[in-house]
């Protein structure tokens, strides 16, 4: 089975108000990408990747004006894609859902959130995702509120052969410094998105080791906007979101792996780490490439014979070779999607390889 996640760069702005698919010559929300140009791309690309279920961060937007299902299953249609059924948890405010597109044929997805409700006022210990939490972020004895902007999406999968797992799909607040007019602006700022970035991880955190402590298989996948070494502020606070998330320090027994998530170039010769996201810096006419997109799993799937993928079309040999897909995977978004294959149905006929 094939599991992935891809961040979709304003998906939303690529369907009308009835969730049509725009496929026309005007201007996608992509910078000098048009919309036909963007759809056309990520319908190259949903079908190289071929995934069982597919986690979208940047999905369209649920409102009462807009259908996030009913956008990413008429995508679905007009490329003849067989992940033809999606899902979404709590909406959001952002234009940017998370959503799970899925073969039907090869699982079945519920939206199952864990945790009790906890409105503005907020709870402790790992309140449902769309609430709020109780935490102290700045040891001052007093407890800061913090939610998410785009809750997780907490996902009950079954197979087609019977297996039962737990998925969480994130999309964790980035820490850029917007509205920043000075340096001390920009510290300050970064320090306080950090901090509550942090917050969110332990919240993550604490519902990925109650279900580890269930015994539950695991899959938990998305942008974390984070990564071990990714910035100076980790040296400040000690660990990144995403260690916090994976149980670094924890026993073997409660940790998430991902083989990406290991990596930390050391010193001036290091190589450069993989990548899951290239942007450009308009002021340095030069590209920016991050460690932003993991897709992290429980103990017991460790046995499973996992293999994980970055599908970036200057890293991976057999992409940069096919000329349609590297060029589809520029045009489609500026993150790139990330694939796990793993033994959970091992009847299934295997798919062949790029």
């Amino acid at each position: 089975m094939r599991i992935a996640t891809y961040n979709v760069e304003w998906m939303n702005a690529l369907f009308d108000a009835d969730g049509l698919p725009l496929a026309d010559g005007e201007w996608s929300a992509r910078y000098g990408v048009t919309r036909g140009a963007q759809l056309e791309a990520l319908g190259i690309v949903f079908t190289a990747i071929d995934a069982d279920a597919i986690l979208i961060v940047e999905a369209p937007s649920q409102n009462r004006h807009r259908q996030s299902v009913v956008a990413l299953e008429n995508f679905a249609r007009l490329f003849g894609l067989r992940q033809r059924r999606a899902i979404i948890g709590f909406e959001n405010q952002t234009e940017q859902e998370i959503a799970l597109l899925y073969d039907p044929d090869r699982l079945s997805a519920e939206h199952d959130p864990r945790g009790a409700f906890a409105g503005k006022k907020g709870g402790e210990d790992a309140p449902r995702f769309d609430g709020t939490l109780r935490i102290d972020l700045d040891i001052d004895a007093t407890p800061d509120q913090v939610t998410f902007s785009k809750p997780p999406l907490e996902l009950a999968l079954r197979t087609s052969g019977g297996t039962q797992l737990r998925m969480i799909g994130v999309h964790v607040k980035s820490k850029a410094p917007h509205g920043a007019r000075s340096e001390a602006d920009i510290m300050r700022i970064s320090i306080a998105n950090r901090r509550k970035q942090l917050a969110q991880c332990i919240w993550l955190r604490r519902r990925v080791e109650e279900h580890l402590a269930a015994g539950d298989r695991m899959i938990v996948l998305g942008d974390f906007n984070d990564g071990p070494g990714l910035d100076e502020y980790e040296e400040l606070f000690g660990r990144s979101g995403l260690e916090i998330v994976s149980g670094w320090n924890a026993a073997p027994e409660l940790r998430l792996f991902d083989p990406h998530a290991q990596v930390v170039p050391t010193g001036q010769c290091a190589a450069r780490p993989p990548a899951t996201a290239r942007f450009f810096i308009k002021h340095k006419r030069r590209y920016h490439s991050a460690l932003l997109d993991f897709i992290m799993i429980s103990p017991e799937l460790m046995s499973l014979r996992p293999a994980w993928r970055i599908w970036h079309p200057f890293d991976d040999e057999g992409i940069y070779a096919t000329a349609e897909l590297r060029d589809a995977l520029l045009t489609a978004s500026d993150h790139f999607p990330v694939t796990l294959d793993i033994e959970l149905d091992t009847s299934a006929n295997p798919r062949p390889q790029l």
